[in-house]
């Protein structure tokens, strides 16, 4: 009975179909109203081009038949141009949300890192206009140039960390030695300016604390980088497979499963879903191939986004920024005689004025606690964006290996009725073998040729594939890091942020000296000396609340600051606060 009723039900589509372009149904003239209809809701073309009664074409080239038909050549471009958008369409429509989630993390990701460099750089300046006042004004452009070397870096700038760090310390040098550890000095040349420059290199009159900063920023900032290149190549990958060109093979049977069964009349008739799947299928072949790099891909993106929010890394590297400066301050005034005997020897004596600059000033101290909070609070609300973006993406793992199967779900096959369009005729099921997903089944496609991989869909995967080669080093990094920890420690700061337990990074350790080490990847030929003085554009700093305390200059070869250590204590504040986030997410 079944079979008796879907023969009826196709029996009534074949004699529609003969009574609109036959014009045997009722005595009515053949005409091509709904054809004509179809393609003006639809918007393929001038309707000019739709003739009036069914005509015995014989230059189709697409949808050729024996009977009398509604399509024309012309029509059958205008089909192939309204595929090609229509396809567009509907990947976009695919690609919405997952480019929405990727561009959305970008901007919430650049805005904090932004707000967080920001706050860095306001903490740094304010350390030279509280316990260095004399050589604040000359140190503000050496600071702005580091933390713009710094934006660039994480941005993807063919620049590194060390570079950034160096040519920093290169500059502080002479400021130190003229304003602290020689107050007497008037004037420096810049013949001795540059030697002061170049003999930092060999005296190192900051000991292991510039080292350390190097080590401390370059573990931190390299998953950051790399994050900001991962969002936006998942960027290029989405915008590449949406206008990625279709063949002239793509389009023909895209216009043969569409639009050929109007010519018949038949407006409302869907593909089988078996045919549409082989037509997509060979379409997308080549978008498929992405399959196996895009799920890497993800897993990279997940092992990134792990990475900078298992324990606050980055905040802590850039806002104890100031600290190790300080440090490497004290540590080239303790040495201030010694520093300036070999200075004597290699560069000469500068002139010199009795007595000394420096006086006791009532100078503002910038409060910590109002700035800090507001720190908290943003990047507490960038770590639940994080967890959201990341759980999403791992449900796109299998995005390039559906994508055919969801362009052909939904309204553009027939699911629900007993017949559907096989490329040729109305029939009850579709009876040629359905092709699997990649460009090798479809060797055996039986609705399309497929001539090999698409030029730009090769280059995406080559790109992804080089990203994703960042799991293949975490490896070597994990095995390297220990050794770095013992080259890279020795005192300060680096000492007191690292764990001294032996669980690995994926059980969760929040120490920062449980990082992997990678300032050796990023090492290229920018990072020799003659290359520190490019120019950089600045960072506009946000002012602070002010308050008061006295500061007491130093004089020659002394220490400045006789009590507490001003950046230690408003570091503490912001390692606790930091840690309380940490133990208590809001």
């Amino acid at each position: 009975m079944a079979a008796d009723g879907s023969r009826g039900v196709l029996g009534l589509w074949l004699l529609a179909a003969a009574g609109l372009c036959g014009g045997v149904a009722a005595g009515k003239s053949p005409s091509c109203h709904e054809v004509r209809t179809a393609f003006q809701l639809r918007q393929i073309g001038p309707l000019k081009l739709v003739p009036d009664v069914p005509t015995a074409e014989s230059d189709l080239q697409i949808c050729q038949h024996r009977a009398p038909t509604c399509c024309t050549k012309k029509m059958e471009e205008s089909y192939q141009a309204a595929v090609r958008r229509e396809r567009t369409q509907s990947i976009q429509a695919l690609n919405f949300e997952l480019k929405y989630m990727i561009v959305g993390h970008i901007t919430a990701f650049q805005e904090a890192f932004e707000s967080l460099l920001r706050f860095a750089e306001n903490r740094t300046s304010s350390l030279f206009e509280t316990a260095y006042r004399p050589m604040a004004k000359e140190a503000a452009e050496p600071v702005k140039e580091l933390f713009t070397d710094i934006s660039l870096y994480v941005l993807g700038a063919e620049t590194t960390v060390e570079s950034a760090v160096l040519r920093f310390f290169d500059s502080l040098f002479p400021l130190v030695y003229s304003r602290l550890i020689n107050p007497g000095i008037t004037v420096l040349s810049e013949d001795y300016t540059e030697c002061l420059r170049l003999t930092r290199q060999d005296i190192n009159p900051f000991g292991h604390y510039s080292k350390n900063m190097v080590t401390e920023l370059s573990k931190s900032l390299w998953a950051s980088r790399m994050l900001s290149q991962a969002l936006n190549l998942g960027i290029e990958v989405i915008n590449t497979t949406e206008h990625a060109a279709l063949t002239k093979e793509c389009s023909k049977a895209l216009v043969k499963m569409q639009y050929c069964p109007h010519c018949q009349g038949l407006t409302l008739i869907r593909p089988c879903v078996g045919y549409c799947l082989n037509v997509m299928r060979g379409c997308l072949a080549s978008v498929s191939e992405l399959d196996a790099q895009w799920r890497e891909y993800i897993s990279t993106l997940e092992y990134l986004t792990n990475e900078m929010a298992a324990s606050h890394d980055v905040e802590i590297a850039l806002t104890g920024i100031w600290n190790s400066i300080n440090e490497a301050i004290l540590h080239a005034q303790l040495n201030g005689p010694q520093l300036s005997t070999t200075v004597d020897k290699v560069c000469g004596q500068p002139k010199q004025q009795e007595g000394n600059l420096s006086s006791d000033n009532i100078v503002p101290v910038k409060e910590a606690t109002a700035d800090t909070q507001a720190f908290v609070m943003a990047h507490a609300s960038l770590n639940n964006r994080r967890r959201e973006f990341i759980n999403y993406m791992k449900r796109s793992r299998t995005f390039y290996a559906s994508i055919a199967e969801r362009l052909c779900d939904g309204d553009l096959v027939m699911r629900d009725s007993s017949t559907c369009w096989n490329g040729e005729d109305v029939v009850e099921s579709y009876t040629s073998r359905v092709v699997s997903n990649g460009l090798k089944a479809q060797v055996n496609n039986p609705e399309l040729k497929v001539r090999g991989l698409d030029p730009l869909i090769s280059h995406l995967i080559d790109k992804l594939q080089h990203f994703n080669q960042l799991d293949a080093e975490k490896a070597k990094l994990k095995l390297e890091r220990w050794a770095s920890r013992d080259a890279g420690s020795g005192g300060g700061r680096s000492e007191e942020l690292e764990s001294s337990g032996d669980c690995d990074d994926e059980d969760g350790c929040q120490g920062s000296g449980d990082r992997i080490h990678t300032a050796d990847i990023f090492k290229d030929k920018k990072t020799h000396p003659e290359n520190r003085n490019e120019p950089k554009p600045t960072v506009k700093k946000i002012d602070t609340t002010t308050t008061t305390s006295t500061v007491k200059s130093s004089s020659k070869h002394s220490v400045t600051g006789n009590g507490s250590n001003p950046a230690l204590s408003s570091s503490l504040v912001i390692l606790t606060a930091l840690a309380v986030l940490w133990h208590h997410p809001l």
